[in-house]
């Protein structure tokens, strides 16, 4: 089944994660797209190892699917000459060099608008393109840092944490492809292109609507609560006889059944523990007093009667069990992908289906520069 964005080219100028995160999600829905990586040394992704997979970064061949690589040097006339024939043929355009690059190489919005004014260009920054610090770089961890996600990670006591994934690089990817997809349905109306913007700044408040509405209303700085959430409990983490499970009493209801299960019908009698702010309240007490309930069975006994009773819980597992996981194989979120290079090549697909299918897995990640300047010929056959 061709994806909705067959027949739409993409201008891939990015690197790292954020943007190529973005336009993995467009090929991923059939858009042709061409990375544009400097000569020589490439997406900065090749290089982050180890482990490499026979010779290739997994950081970056889980990031660019679905992509065809050109190697062009912005700063020398004939590639900037074949980069803006490229512009001049392409339906969108994706970036997110350091600020200010590609204007400067002659290329920002203003100058590909005039080129080619139905094209969809898309800047993604750090902090944003204006205020004080618009001209900074931004990674990942320095904006977990910045936008106090990372205040609120960890343990209560204990040292900030980052969260282990690329959440706002990846979060970011996800806007970007949205704003897009936005931005393509806008011009099916007007005939006219636009400049869209997204930031990871920005995607980083985005991912905390409710802990800023705390703040707003009473003053409320959210600290570091390990495993549990605001306004919730037991809705956390708790140590079993083998293990670590997780409880998501989420309501007075399912408050009664966690106790029945566990044989405590003193604990909802506790003041202490009677209504959920009562329990937000003491959650330190709360918390000691339901592992030392849990501690006499493994996780996989609590996680059956848990579920048979109706109260929601999870294993805590680690990436290998996850991947071998009966449900992990039945929705087939991972699938193999033809790779000249790497014969047990699989990745993770886009967690959405279309009548049943999921998107496709067309072609591996590229070689630096596999596909050459043959983009511009309008006969080359691209699927």
């Amino acid at each position: 089944m061709a994806g909705s964005l067959t027949g739409i080219r993409v201008l891939d100028v990015t690197t790292s994660v954020a943007g190529p995160f973005a336009t993995l999600v467009l090929g991923d829905l059939g858009a042709d797209v061409l990375k544009v990586e400097r000569p020589g040394s490439g997406d900065d992704t090749r290089h982050w190892g180890p482990p490499f997979w026979n010779g290739e970064s997994p950081h970056f061949t889980a990031l660019n699917r679905n992509k065809r690589s050109v190697a062009l040097d912005l700063k020398d006339p004939a590639d900037a000459a074949t980069f803006g024939r490229l512009v001049d043929t392409a339906d969108v355009l994706v970036q997110n060099l350091r600020p200010g690059a590609l204007a400067r190489a002659g290329f920002g919005y203003a100058d590909t608008a005039r080129r080619n004014p139905r094209l969809v260009y898309c800047d993604i920054t750090g902090y944003g393109s204006g205020g004080p610090l618009s001209d900074r770089p931004a990674y990942d961890p320095l904006m977990q840092a910045f936008s106090g996600l990372m205040s609120m990670t960890g343990e209560e006591g204990g040292p900030p944490a980052r969260i282990p994934v690329s959440i706002l690089d990846q979060g970011t990817g996800m806007w970007a492809a949205i704003a897009v997809l936005d931005a393509l349905r806008e011009r099916d109306r007007t005939g006219a292109g636009t400049h869209l913007e997204v930031s990871l700044l920005g995607t980083a408040l985005m991912w905390q609507p409710a802990q800023l509405g705390n703040h707003f209303a009473d003053g409320t700085v959210p600290g570091r609560l390990g495993s549990g959430t605001i306004g919730i409990y037991p809705y956390a983490a708790f140590p079993t006889a083998d293990g670590w499970i997780v409880v998501a009493a989420g309501n007075q209801s399912l408050w009664l059944r966690l106790c029945v299960v566990l044989d405590r019908p003193d604990l909802p009698a506790d003041p202490r523990f009677a209504g959920n702010p009562d329990r937000v309240a003491h959650r330190e007490e709360l918390f000691a007093e339901l592992a030392k309930a849990l501690a006499d069975r493994t996780s996989a006994e609590w996680v059956a009667a848990l579920e048979t009773a109706g109260v929601p819980c999870a294993p805590i597992h680690t990436l290998d069990q996850v991947v071998r996981h009966e449900q992990v194989t039945a929705i087939e979120a991972i699938g193999p992908v033809p790779h000249p290079r790497v014969p047990d090549f699989r990745t993770v697909r886009l967690p959405l289906r279309n009548r049943g299918r999921y998107p496709g897995l067309r072609r591996p990640a590229p070689q630096l520069g596999e596909h050459g300047p043959a983009w511009l010929d309008d006969g080359e056959t691209r699927r």
